[in-house]
């Protein structure tokens, strides 16, 4: 199948981290289910897709009343390691599996030479977020984050602050950086973003382990909000459906500060071409981080990653038949109902579809 691999789209998605484990009820026999599907399907990975995991679940089962779906948002890393090993049927990830990582193959539930869909279903803004009594929103530009995070600025009323903050009134505090314990699919973004955009300060090759062992360090995304909403002097990095009522950051773009936003996210992801090389069904896109006009550069894309030949043929069967419901406009405006995301876009639209109908 050939799938023309131009243009962008515009899907944002806010969410929360939930654990999710949902149950179908079993009182109609498989014979009387409408959609003829059943059978239990298994999903780990991204904590950022949790609260659109849990709507999507919740209406996929309604309809398909003989099948059991369960996702488990242990995290990106492990949840593609957890899809690797055979542990799920698909995973969900902030970044997409690379080239190294699928030349190594070994994909468990796959058929033997089998490739991988990886699909860009969700887009979240990943909010800085902080914790400052009286102050609800600060102005800084990326080498003032990357400062922070690397330990360079280390309190509150540095000049380098101060600068971007006129009349702000910040105080001669201690900075206490929060990152993700786990390997997680926010911190690769968030330090891709680092990395792109304030390239003298930030060294590091963008990584889902946190690169050092100074600031404090806490597990998913619930782990990070909660140690930034119980801390002094906190900042942090989170899914931007979790900033509650935090201290967010605008980021500055030429001469503009940018908070987060959909559509201020959603500009950056329209930018950004496809990864080059890939399958016509793997969709994964090269975030440009660095954007001329104003957009919010802080993002994330999840994909919904699973086989294009699975081992077990009723198994492909009810991945083909979730992802289908996930892309289509119905699963799109669950998720924008419950979780706060808007819905992809017509023509990537077009693109998922082609990529789902590989699925067997």
């Amino acid at each position: 199948m050939n799938i023309t691999r131009v243009g962008s789209f515009a899907a944002i998605s806010v969410a929360a981290a939930l654990v999710l484990s949902a149950c179908a009820t079993n009182e109609t026999p498989a014979e009387e289910t409408p959609s003829g599907l059943s059978g239990t399907l298994v999903g780990a990975g991204s904590s950022a897709v949790g609260a659109a995991q849990e709507v999507w679940i919740a209406e996929f089962q309604t309809a398909n009343p003989e099948v059991t779906v369960t996702y488990d948002p242990t995290g990106s890393g492990a949840g593609r390691e957890t899809f690797l090993g055979g542990g799920s049927d698909f995973a969900g990830t902030d970044r997409a599996f690379n080239d190294e990582e699928i030349a190594a193959g070994g994909f468990a539930a796959c058929a033997p030479d089998s490739g991988i869909v990886q699909l860009p279903l969700y887009v979240s803004p990943i909010a800085v977020i902080f914790n400052l009594e009286g102050i609800d929103s600060l102005n800084m530009s990326a080498d003032v984050i990357a400062s922070i995070f690397a330990g360079a600025i280390t309190n509150w009323n540095d000049p380098a602050i101060a600068a971007l903050n006129e009349g702000v009134e910040l105080p001669d505090l201690a900075i206490t950086a929060v990152h993700r314990s786990d390997d997680s699919g926010t911190t690769e973004n968030f330090t891709d973003y680092l990395f792109q955009a304030a390239p003298s300060i930030w060294t590091e090759e963008p990584d889902g382990v946190w690169p050092f062992e100074s600031g404090e360090a806490a597990q998913g995304t619930s782990g990070v909000v909660d140690a930034v909403t119980n801390g002094t002097g906190t900042i942090g990095y989170a899914d931007a459906s979790r900033a509650g009522d935090l201290g967010t950051v605008a980021v500055q773009i030429g001469e503009e500060f940018v908070p987060f936003s959909p559509e201020a996210a959603a500009a950056v992801v329209d930018a950004s071409p496809f990864v080059e090389g890939r399958p016509d069904f793997d969709l994964s896109i090269e975030l440009d981080r660095t954007p001329d006009s104003a957009a919010y550069p802080v993002v994330l894309v999840a994909y919904l990653v699973g086989c294009e030949t699975y081992l077990d043929a009723a198994q492909g069967e009810l991945v083909k038949a979730y992802f289908t419901y996930m892309a289509s406009e119905a699963g799109q405006a669950a998720a924008a109902a419950g979780a706060g995301s808007a819905p992809i876009s017509a023509t990537l639209f077009e693109r998922v579809t082609a990529a789902i109908d590989v699925i067997s």
